[in-house]
């Protein structure tokens, strides 16, 4: 049972409140004003808070100030209650951090579907995402299923490419965010010495391009089909206006990236001086990972842990593009899958590569 605390002065409005949230299922703490809501939210740790404006002792400006310094209460999700008189300040609370304001007078529902909306988004943003794109990706798709992000694959425009053709190239300005929902994409970099460097690979349900929109720079490597792609194309100012007009989303979703970016810096150590079966290991590692885990579906969402199981029909990648994602010359990568093999960590069978024994090579990379 969800606990949520509501604070108002006015007795008629405050157990009315409560009356309409208990018979809709939640547990209700209540307090007769600012000063006495702070010591039950504190006391209780209600799951959401709904406090009005004008009151003796401390004002809810006061409330919310004081719940954000604490640790323990300073995501909890905050709705304003405001008579119409007060609406133009409305925006003081909403730069302090309040989730939402209702005006009074409100009708039922519209309590109950702003309470139920600032729950979903709660639930999301104290998820635990993987922090890397694919987190990111799965936090998009929560969003969107939430209702909280509006970027709706099944009515967004749709993009086809067949293979070895580019989704974008190096140096170009980025005008859209990309959701694969059917295919194989790699992004690449050509070094100085005219070698391919694979920077990442995409399995459908990933989210391809969000970095450059978000830092505003022109793309640092290029994108071309492994698999005939089906593309949902999402504009540049759609997707930043839907990211950046909830600023705890942004925050999350940046966070997870973040990682993405040190996880792409510490894979360029173990390419400069890892050995040679540590990097094929956690090559085919990674690709698996990238091709065979659970993704959110293109239309909804979800936040499950992906299947660590391995893939049973195998890798279907050319070798040229594991040494490229690898930083190794294909005939040194042919020669350590050989190996591999012979030590029966894999199978390779009409040219799939299908790991047999994930925890005796997941120890090469110790």
């Amino acid at each position: 049972m969800r606990r949520l605390l509501v604070i108002d002065d006015h007795d008629e409005i405050r157990d009315n409140i409560s009356e309409i949230l208990t018979l809709a299922g939640y547990q209700v703490f209540n307090a007769p004003n600012g000063k006495r809501g702070v010591e039950v939210a504190l006391k209780e740790n209600p799951e959401l808070v709904i406090c009005d404006i004008m009151m003796p002792e401390l004002d809810g400006y006061g409330v919310l100030h004081l719940l954000r310094k604490n640790e323990a209460t300073k995501d909890t999700p905050f709705i304003f209650l405001t008579a119409k008189t007060e609406r133009a300040d409305f925006r003081k609370g909403m730069e302090m951090g309040a989730d939402d304001y209702i005006t009074k007078p409100f009708e039922d529902i519209e309590l109950l579907n702003a309470i139920e909306m600032r729950l979903k988004k709660y639930d999301i943003l104290q998820g635990r995402y993987p922090e890397d794109e694919k987190g990111a990706s799965h936090l998009i798709a929560d969003l969107n299923a939430s209702g909280m992000l509006r970027l709706d694959p099944s009515t967004a425009e749709t993009q086809e490419l067949g293979k070895k053709m580019f989704l974008y190239q190096e140096s170009k300005r980025p005008k859209s965010l990309y959701l694969l929902k059917s295919g194989k994409i790699k992004a690449y970099r050509i070094n100085e010495d005219g070698k391919e460097y694979i920077t990442n690979l995409y399995a459908p349900g990933d989210y391809i391009g969000y970095l450059p929109l978000l830092e505003s720079k022109s793309y640092e490597d290029s994108a071309v089909v492994l698999e005939d792609a089906e593309l949902a194309v999402f504009p540049k100012d759609e997707f930043l206006d839907a990211l950046y007009n909830d600023i705890q989303v942004a925050s999350k979703f940046i966070h997870l990236i973040a990682r993405n970016v040190q996880d792409k810096e510490e894979r360029l150590l173990s390419l400069a001086y890892g050995s040679l079966r540590k990097r094929v290991a956690k090559g085919l590692i990674d690709i698996q990972s990238k091709f065979t885990a659970a993704h959110p579906a293109a239309a909804s969402g979800t936040n499950s842990a992906a299947n660590s199981n391995p893939d049973t029909s195998g890798l279907s990648i050319s070798r040229e593009d594991i040494a490229q994602y690898v930083g190794t010359a294909t005939e040194s990568l042919i020669r350590t899958l050989s190996d591999f093999k012979n030590e029966k960590l894999i199978d390779i069978k009409d040219g799939k590569i299908r790991i047999i024994d994930l925890p005796k090579l997941q120890n090469l990379l110790f």
